[in-house]
């Protein structure tokens, strides 16, 4: 895609720091340049000494991963395109950079390795430091994200309220105080608060290339896996729910996931008797934005292709299990959460079941499932 060619830079891994220069901490706020407009808490600049040749300024965004993470910063992000009339720039990892190109608001895409197994590590460097920033966010608050922020040529350097591992030493002010009781999304917007600017209603700006998809009737995403096993629903409530869907609405059921997702795909396939179009392994992450565009409907863990829908418009319904969806449920009015019957132990933010009875997935029924689902599809076929 012509438009992902344009934003991106070179990727490559985190080099040193360059010859002579000082990664100490800041005592605070750099002084303000002769005659540059302090009417915000970071101080950008005035126009005269903003980077950009048509007097905008220019914003760096430090945000490497993942993939629900990166949806969660993008209503912060338009926020401070729009308030400040700036321009967007954004280093993420290798992996996400064709998806991040198709974010609306951002100019250029600098792809961070990770692994550091990139054979031009100077080339990273050099595209993080071609412009200088009138402010560089990071709103990763990591120390590999610091380092980077720190590395970049910026005027300020605003860190989240998150922040751990040291990371703060990197950053002339941090934005808000920690407060993990709210919705990511919120949480993100810290940084607009900080600036003085006024925050509007949360949109998500992002463009995927239209793709044609086989089937008829209704359709329905299924994304059966997550990062955590903990979070994960079984093979067999999906493939009872999606049969239902199919056969009670002549929905048309598309599997999705990763290369590691095919096998568990494969299953719930042959659970469903081959009534699915699969889609395991076969998508990168800019065609998986493509197709969950054109969905009616996702049925998923909480996993980041929940967060991708939301921000396309897509309703979703999710299951939750050991994390709480005041945190990281899927953003907005159109969607739905299916839970168990509480238990003492949820939500437990645990990768691996301490009690190793996983009920809170485990009692989740397929006809709790499939009975929201259809109910969704029916609002959503009546518009």
């Amino acid at each position: 895609m012509s438009s992902e060619n344009n934003k991106l830079g070179p990727p490559a891994g985190l080099p040193g720091s360059p010859s002579g220069s000082s990664l100490g901490s800041p005592a605070g706020l750099p002084e303000s340049p002769s005659g540059s407009s302090l009417g915000s808490p970071a101080g950008l600049p005035g126009r005269s000494q903003r980077s950009s040749g048509d007097g905008a300024p220019s914003l760096l965004i430090v945000k490497l991963s993942s993939l629900g993470d990166l949806f969660h910063a993008l209503p912060a992000v338009h926020n401070l395109k729009e308030g400040l009339g700036a321009t967007v720039d954004w280093v993420v990892q290798r992996e996400y950079s064709g998806m991040v190109a198709c974010f609306d608001d951002v100019r250029r895409v600098i792809p961070f390795d990770r692994r550091g197994r990139d054979r031009r590590p100077g080339a990273f460097l050099k595209a993080l430091r071609a412009e200088r920033y009138d402010m560089v966010i990071d709103m990763q608050g990591l120390l590999k994200s610091a380092l980077i922020t720190r590395l970049a040529r910026a005027s300020r350097r605003l860190g989240p309220s998150f922040h751990r591992e040291g990371s703060r030493l990197f950053y002339h002010a941090v934005a808000g105080r920690c407060d993990k009781a709210r919705h990511a999304v919120e949480e993100n917007l810290d940084p607009v608060r900080h600036l003085g600017l006024e925050a509007m209603p949360p949109a998500f700006p992002v463009t995927f290339p239209p793709r044609e998809l086989p089937g008829s009737g209704p359709r329905v995403a299924v994304v059966p896996s997550s990062r955590w096993v903990t979070k994960d629903w079984t093979p067999a409530g999906f493939a009872a729910a999606a049969r239902r869907l199919h056969e009670e609405r002549g929905a048309t059921v598309y599997l999705m996931g990763g290369p590691g997702d095919v096998a568990r795909c494969a299953d719930i396939e042959r659970m469903m008797g081959g009534d699915v179009v699969n889609l395991a392994g076969k998508t990168s992450l800019v065609e998986m934005g493509s197709t969950l565009a054109a969905m009616d409907l996702l049925v998923a863990n909480d996993s980041g292709p929940v967060h991708m829908a939301a921000a396309v418009g897509t309703p979703s319904l999710v299951l939750f299990g050991p994390t709480s969806p005041a945190r990281t449920g899927p953003y907005g009015e159109a969607h739905r959460v299916v839970q168990s019957a509480p238990l003492d132990c949820r939500p437990c933010f645990m990768r691996a079941c301490a009690p190793q009875h996983h009920r809170c997935m485990r009692d989740i029924t397929a006809d709790q499932v499939s009975q929201v689902a259809l109910e969704m599809l029916d609002r959503t076929q009546a518009r």
